[in-house]
């Protein structure tokens, strides 16, 4: 599969939006295209839900646009899909035939089921939590799924969403009544009681949509927040709360100006925010975490699984994201597989004298830094370091939170202990001085380790430590080659500084070449 575009229109109940995304040979997905209208169909269902021919000339006036759009990118494939608004209008197959003639776009109407199924896929696929309950809250809907070990164990979809729940407590009233929240939050609360499977989890509750993810946008903004991104993000209940209460102590006029806050979604996101509140307290979470990726990123995932035989595995997502990474930016296979011997072989000498402390979860970030090593390269070799640590920072890397992203980008970039200091001065409150510590040790690692096979060619055969006979002169590293190694011989005397540091003591470095 070279290059394939999909094209992914949902018809939802409160936007209708069409996104182009496009497959490369590595089977990344990239967004190249999003496009939405604020449509609000469920606010043209009347009291026996039927949508009106006013709702029905909206819906196809935007799928007559986003057709003419889809053409203009050269989509191959089309995935038309419709959610509450349409599943619950009782014309919906008169709706349905009037799309088809207008449009020629055949819309699928999803199930409660798929909706929450898809959703969840999603976030199984790109997230590293095994056990959560996500939550997919749209204008008629809200989709809750627990799933424990990956795999789903309960689902349910309720028949209230944004749209509805400001109709039906907030109409004709400030959008943050007082008296209107607490009738809201008392009956949302109600509606939760109603699923015996739900309370008190205490796993983390995951956000899917619009609605969680301007929640994590505000929060952000307010705490000049310094990476980019929503996915993996995570908030406290006391931050979650904290937000709630600016969106509800601030005038509709101000909310225009908050940053972060969707103009379209500025009149919902109070019924949204307490939706996600009762919710956390219901289930006693954890943490309510952020997925960027819901409905639409499962069905197109859920697409590719079924094409190319589940190239989106569950349980092993972020080494399948630094492979796909690492492909993205060209960096050297070869080269990246020797970085890993390399710096495991030195890991495992200073573990074994107690040199080093490393748990199982910084041995696997070695390993994919050591991959995506100065993947910056690939935009400008002089400032490779500082271009790796922003991408690295900066992407919404699958499978990574917002904390190892930045652990992951600490690593990668690795060039002296001055950089890594200037990249570390805006995290400085995310991680212990123990655990800074830590990672600058290993970053100097696998700094000496590209050392090691600085021409790529794979030469060294062996390494040993051993402590030198005058403790002054501290440790003799012997490196046992094949072939000629002038580059290596040069280059980790330049850099052995770095393994200096983690040792704490001179070094001497002997190369001792296999033939002899």
């Amino acid at each position: 599969m070279f290059n394939q575009r999909i094209g992914l229109i949902d018809v939802g109940s409160n936007t209708i939006r069409l996104v182009v995304f496009e497959i490369d040979a590595n089977l990344t997905i990239t967004e190249l295209q999003n496009i939405k209208t604020p449509a609000r169909l469920v606010q043209y269902l009347d009291e026996d839900q039927v949508m009106s021919k006013k709702g029905i000339n909206v819906l196809t006036t935007a799928l007559e646009s986003f057709k003419e759009i889809g053409e203009r990118y050269h989509i191959e494939t089309m995935l038309p899909v419709a959610t509450a608004a349409i599943r619950r209008s009782k014309n919906a197959e008169a709706i349905l035939k009037t799309v088809k003639k207008k449009t020629g776009i055949e819309l699928r109407i999803l199930k409660e089921e798929e909706e929450a199924f898809y959703g969840n896929y999603a976030v199984r696929h790109t997230m590293d939590i095994k056990d959560g309950v996500t939550i997919d809250i749209g204008g008629g809907s809200t989709e809750l799924t627990l799933f424990k070990n990956k795999e789903v164990v309960h689902s349910h979809s309720f028949p209230f969403g944004v749209v509805s729940l400001k109709r039906q407590f907030f109409d004709g009233k400030d959008h943050n009544d007082k008296k209107a929240i607490e009738k809201a939050r008392k009956w949302v609360k109600e509606q939760f009681s109603s699923l015996d499977w739900l309370p008190k989890l205490e796993v983390p509750l995951i956000g899917i949509g619009g609605s969680a993810r301007n929640i994590a946008d505000v929060h952000q903004r307010q705490h000049d927040y310094p990476i980019a991104g929503i996915h993996g993000y995570t908030m406290k209940e006391s931050e979650l709360i904290e937000t709630f209460d600016l969106l509800a102590d601030t005038s509709m006029k101000e909310l225009s100006k908050l940053d972060g806050l969707s103009e379209d979604r500025k009149d919902i996101i109070i019924p949204a925010g307490i939706v996600f509140v009762e919710l956390f307290h219901f289930i006693d979470s954890t943490e309510f975490a952020i997925s960027s990726r819901g409905l639409r990123e499962g069905l197109v995932i859920d697409y590719i699984n079924r094409k190319d035989n589940n190239p989106y595995e569950l349980y092993d997502i972020k080494r399948q994201t630094v492979e796909r990474t690492s492909k993205r930016y060209n960096v050297r296979t070869i080269g990246a597989y020797q970085r890993i011997l390399l710096s495991d072989r030195l890991l495992n000498l200073l573990r074994d004298k107690d040199l080093i402390s490393v748990d199982e979860d910084h041995l696997n970030l070695v390993h994919y830094a050591a991959s995506l090593y100065n993947l910056g390269q690939y935009i400008e070799d002089d400032a490779k370091s500082q271009h790796t640590f922003y991408i690295i920072s900066n992407s919404n890397l699958h499978g990574f939170n917002h904390q190892d992203r930045v652990r992951l980008a600490l690593l990668a970039s690795y060039k002296n202990r001055s950089l890594y200091k200037q990249y570390l001065k805006s995290f400085e409150d995310w991680f212990s001085e123990e655990e800074s510590e830590t990672l600058l040790h290993l970053g100097c690692i696998i700094k000496f380790a590209e050392a090691l096979n600085d021409s790529h060619v794979n030469m060294v055969k062996d390494i040993q430590l051993a402590k030198a006979e005058n403790p002054d002169d501290g440790y003799d590293l012997t490196v046992t080659y094949n072939g000629d190694a002038v580059a290596e011989v040069y280059r980790t005397n330049k850099h052995k500084n770095h393994l200096e540091r983690v040792l704490d003591a001179p070094v001497r470095i002997h190369f001792n070449s296999e033939i002899n």
